[in-house]
């Protein structure tokens, strides 16, 4: 009986223990990036962060933000010669000569999957001239297109620059934004190529090893430079749920990998994407009518309620078990029908009193009509009697007559 007992407290403590681990698993002091972030990439939600507003170094995550912007603003198959300058390129390198020349879509492959620093700055000469008028069209682009706030760019490779900054909240939400693209898509999934180049031949691996050793990861981007420490972009898809995870500033490439894993087992197995259909109705607090105008997606755990309202800026909120989030420019404000109004309280008393007063108008009617036809009885009846009376006494005459004439 005792070893029962004993055996009953020891599963007990194990268990209390087991699921401490699983609770508190994502606490900041048990992650060894400095800041870190995953969100769920189609509602946009923030499932965990740490300190995800602080201004870091990004090293070669920068890279994405050159490879979506080479994409979208350029042709792929465009022929870009390679300068002495991007010859000359400090870091890694996919060995471009100067004069070499390939095609913007190669560059890109040298730039995503070995981390080409020498493929950067060929990328920014060619649609800039140089790095720093290139930078420029970073810090619109990123800015301008996909809302960053606490980033500015200097090169188009990550090497240290005291100027060069970003924090894990911009960089998933520019990740967010690229991963759209199929064709960016398409080159940070890509695993292994042959390169085939005038300095260099051989067989490129990417450098994101969770391509390898996570199941569902789609990409994107590892970096490091001393001052940045390892930096590390990450897509994964399980159960139709895609997340991004950001960590920055770990102190070994082993760390950046496994807190990155920790926040992607943290965020499917504790959240689940929801759609909420377009077309609902919505009021504010003074009773003006709004219509959801697309499908817009939530992150939430098991239990979490959903509850829509309108804000005084008609925004829609979002309120998930306890927590509010905004969504932008997704409601729009029903105009009321001017050839149909809704009827007011005075319209329906109104109405009530033409009805009313039809009602009764009736009621007299029928009641005129009735002493019409009560009167119009009364004198034929009238009338009847008077000609019997006179019948009567016609006969009466007739008979005396007819009596005198008989006695005779």
């Amino acid at each position: 009986m005792i070893l029962r007992y004993l055996s009953l407290i020891v599963l007990t403590v194990v268990f209390i223990m087991s699921n401490a681990y699983d609770i508190h698993a994502l606490e900041p002091e048990e992650l060894f990036s400095e800041t870190a972030i995953v969100i769920d990439t189609k509602s946009g939600d923030i499932l965990y962060e740490k300190d995800s507003d602080r201004k870091m170094y990004p090293a070669s995550i920068t890279k994405i933000v050159t490879a979506i912007i080479a994409i979208e603003d350029g042709d792929l198959q465009e022929i870009v010669t390679v300068s002495k300058n991007a010859r000359n390129q400090d870091g890694s390198r996919v060995y471009l000569l100067e004069g070499e020349q390939l095609t913007l879509e190669k560059l890109l492959l040298g730039l995503m999957i070995n981390s080409g620093n020498d493929a950067g700055t060929a990328i920014a000469e060619h649609f800039d001239r140089s790095e720093r008028a290139f930078a420029k069209r970073m810090n619109t682009f990123v800015k301008e297109k996909i809302g960053t706030e606490d980033t500015n760019f200097t090169n188009p490779h990550g090497l240290f620059h005291p100027d060069h900054v970003t924090t894990a909240k911009d960089m998933a939400k520019i990740t967010n934004y690229a991963m759209k693209n199929d064709t960016f898509r398409e080159i940070v999934g890509t695993k292994v190529i042959d390169w085939v180049g005038e300095g260099w031949e051989t067989t490129l691996y990417n450098h994101h090893r969770l391509l390898w050793d996570y199941e569902g990861t789609t990409g994107v981007k590892n970096g490091y430079v001393p001052e940045s420490g390892h930096t590390l972009v990450t897509s994964a898809q399980k159960n139709g749920m895609e997340l991004i995870a950001v960590t920055m500033n770990a102190s070994s490439k082993y760390y950046s990998y496994y807190d990155t894993m920790a926040l992607l087992d943290y965020g499917f197995q504790n959240f689940t994407t929801e759609m909420i259909n377009k077309g609902q109705l919505l009021a504010d607090a003074m009773g003006q009518e709004y219509m959801l105008a697309k499908n817009i997606y939530v992150a939430k755990q098991e239990d979490d309620s959903i509850k829509l309202a309108v804000s005084k800026d008609k925004q829609l909120v979002v309120q998930i078990g306890n927590e509010e989030k905004i969504k932008e420019d997704v409601l729009v404000e029903q105009k009321k029908n001017d050839l149909n109004p809704v009827p007011s309280k005075n319209t329906n008393v109104s109405a009530s009193i033409e009805l009313q007063v039809e009602k009764e108008s009736n009621f007299i009617t029928i009641v005129l009509v009735f002493i019409g036809l009560c009167m119009i009885i009364l004198i034929v009846s009238v009338f009847q009697k008077k000609r019997r009376r006179k019948k009567m006494q016609e006969r009466y005459t007739h008979s005396i007559a007819y009596s005198r004439r008989s006695r005779n």
